[in-house]
């Protein structure tokens, strides 16, 4: 089975715009997982613009599933974070500070030495450790020799070249999820996959962990209603 989180930085995103607590990020989680979503995603940032440090507290006092945190841990303050809040399972990612969103996978091979040691004081404190890759073959490779439980596959570049040819589009994703299997790493999947490809992903990728998807979610939701589009893209998944 591959397990769908609901990434719900886009409703901190809504909230923070009127500086109020309208849509409550705590309740719409819980609802997330209510509706069957198996696993709630964040990604704070350093100027919390969207979701903020004390989301990060107030979810982890709630939430029952899988709780993943993403981020760049190259920021202390990130470090210290999932240390205090132990989530199962913590996504490294090289975001630049003012990026709007993540776009580009670790080299893990240059950062070897960093990587290997953030993930085990991770370890240390018994979280599960995802690295966030571009399908490159050797980035899964260099994940493994730095320790990690997990890669997330960046798939944007799938994403944006599925309706001109899914088929091109797909297959450097498989090859590196076969290498993944191949050195016994878990497999997640993140970044603009939406009800138009998570099917065909799934398809050629069926032993995905985990997918995380937030933007493209959330964006159906305010058309479809969160319960049915959480439900849609269960159903995406059971292939």
């Amino acid at each position: 089975m591959t397990r769908l989180s609901v990434n719900i930085n886009k409703i901190a995103t809504l909230r923070n715009s009127r500086g109020g607590d309208n849509p409550n990020v705590l309740k719409v989680a819980l609802d997330c997982e209510r509706f069957g979503a198996q696993g709630i995603t964040v990604h704070p940032r350093p100027d919390e613009r969207h979701i903020r440090y004390q989301d990060v507290y107030d979810l982890r006092a709630e939430v029952t599933t899988e709780f993943n945190i993403e981020g760049n841990p190259s920021e202390k303050k990130f470090v210290e974070l999932v240390l205090a809040n132990k989530p199962e399972q913590v996504t490294l990612v090289p975001d630049a500070l003012h990026a709007i969103t993540s776009n580009a996978g670790w080299d893990t091979i240059t950062n070897e030495a960093e990587l290997t040691d953030l993930i085990a004081i991770f370890h240390s404190a018994g979280i599960r450790v995802s690295v966030f890759v571009d399908a490159d073959e050797k980035m899964v490779e260099g994940a493994k020799v730095c320790g990690a439980d997990r890669v997330e596959l960046y798939t944007e570049p799938y994403a944006a070249y599925y309706f001109e040819n899914r088929q091109k589009a797909v297959l450097p994703f498989v090859k590196a999820a076969e290498k993944a299997r191949e050195v016994g790493l878990g497999l997640n999947a993140g970044h603009d996959l939406s009800l138009d490809n998570l099917r065909f992903l799934k398809q050629n990728i069926p032993w995905l962990d985990e997918v995380s998807i937030g933007h493209a979610l959330i964006s159906d939701a305010l058309y479809l209603g969160l319960e049915n589009t959480i439900q849609m893209y269960l159903r995406e998944l059971q292939v």
